[in-house]
């Protein structure tokens, strides 16, 4: 097996964007490679989850394919290259972390963190935290941004005093879906049925759970649960669609019964 370089690895990816490259790599512009980048994240961090490390090894690759295609398409252009990624980079790390590349004293992890987000805040920047929550992107998934905007916001002092308060504002959401739903206003149902969801976020943070990996978690283990679910029902002759949602719910709790 050959061991290649990433300066190789670097000139196949250009050579594929060339005239006498591949019609397709030629064809690809940051904007056109946005899902591509976001699918080989979610793939590699599925190859972390099964802790298989051949397909992380594999995944990662993915992931640097895509850093590398976009460091050709803005070398083209005379934007940047992969070497300026680089260096802004090192230069980053380097500047953040002045308990190892200087002469700050920290000791824990708690330290580090709040010192990273000190110099992450100077180097953006932001003046108050109205532009601190402004400037977490859009384009994160939906509850990681949500938790991000209410821990800024708790900085500033606007957040709950606990768990139970918290508890009390999902039904009081809860109530109000309800109600938009007696109404029949699709809109205002959107709009409140958003607002649960954004109270059960505040929820996990202060819970202290993740509730993109929870979410993730109950979507897995319905998938699991359902799996056995209609494999049972094949077992005792039965089609799972034709069943009344009584039959279907004996089948699920018999199955549930198993998995505790």
């Amino acid at each position: 097996m050959s061991n290649y370089s990433f300066e190789d690895f670097m000139n196949i990816i250009r050579k594929l964007r060339s005239k006498e490259g591949c019609p397709w790599d030629r064809e690809q512009t940051h904007e056109s490679l946005k899902t591509c980048l976001i699918e080989e994240c979610y793939e590699t961090i599925e190859a972390i989850d099964n802790k298989d490390n051949e397909n992380l090894c594999e995944e990662l690759g993915d992931i640097l394919l895509q850093v590398t295609l976009h460091s050709a398409i803005a070398e083209e252009t005379q934007e940047f290259s992969i070497d300026d990624v680089i260096t802004a980079e090192t230069e980053k790390m380097i500047r953040r972390h002045p308990h190892v590349f200087g002469d700050t004293v920290i000791n824990n992890s708690e330290g580090v963190v709040k010192n990273w987000e000190e110099i992450k805040k100077m180097e953006k920047k932001a003046n108050n935290i109205v532009e601190e929550i402004l400037e977490v992107p859009k384009a994160f998934p939906a509850t990681i941004r949500a938790e991000k905007i209410q821990k800024k916001a708790s900085k500033a002092g606007m957040d709950f005093e606990g768990y139970e308060q918290v508890f009390k504002k999902v039904y009081e959401e809860l109530q109000e879906l309800r109600e938009s739903i007696e109404n029949g206003d699709k809109r205002e149902i959107e709009e409140e049925y958003g607002d649960v969801l954004f109270t059960i976020v505040n929820l996990s943070r202060f819970l202290q759970l993740n509730a993109e990996n929870s979410l993730t978690n109950a979507t897995n283990k319905f998938i699991n649960r359902f799996v056995d679910v209609f494999a049972l029902a094949e077992s005792r002759g039965k089609n799972l669609c034709e069943l009344s949602p009584m039959e279907q719910d004996v089948l699920w709790r018999e199955v549930k019964l198993s998995f505790d």
